[in-house]
């Protein structure tokens, strides 16, 4: 799905909010709740979804490609939220990058993950 938004612009704008956060979040508490598009939420939630977000375009953009992915510890936040959203913790023998592709309905499940999950299945993606 191409973008309505130039890449200028897009990384313009990711580039100043994620500034933004960065400086909010060495001077909050992250316990602390702020406001952003409309919804209230902790200062740690909100530094972990940007994360998240990264995280995931970060996958998307390196699957075809000959390119390094994420640093393990952004794609270790990424796997403990889609377990979040899953409602329950997924076997650590799980390749981290593969399952988060897999949750968020960017990559095919394995039989292995399928048959833990169950009627889970058909919850995903719990991301887009």
């Amino acid at each position: 799905m191409a973008s309505q938004w130039r890449l200028e612009y897009l990384t313009a704008t990711f580039a100043e909010t994620t500034t933004a956060v960065v400086t909010l979040a060495g001077r909050a508490v992250p316990e602390d709740l702020v406001v952003t598009q409309g919804h209230v939420l902790s200062v740690g939630d909100l530094l972990a979804t940007l994360v998240v977000e990264a995280t995931i375009h970060h996958l998307d953009m390196t699957v075809d490609v000959d390119s390094a992915g994420p640093y393990p510890e952004p794609v270790a936040i990424t796997r403990d939220t889609v377990d979040g959203l899953l409602g329950r913790s997924t076997p650590e023998a799980w390749n981290n990058e593969q399952w988060v592709r897999a949750a968020t309905g960017r990559d095919e499940l394995l039989e292995e993950q399928r048959s833990y999950l169950g009627l889970d299945v058909k919850r995903l993606p719990l991301l887009r």
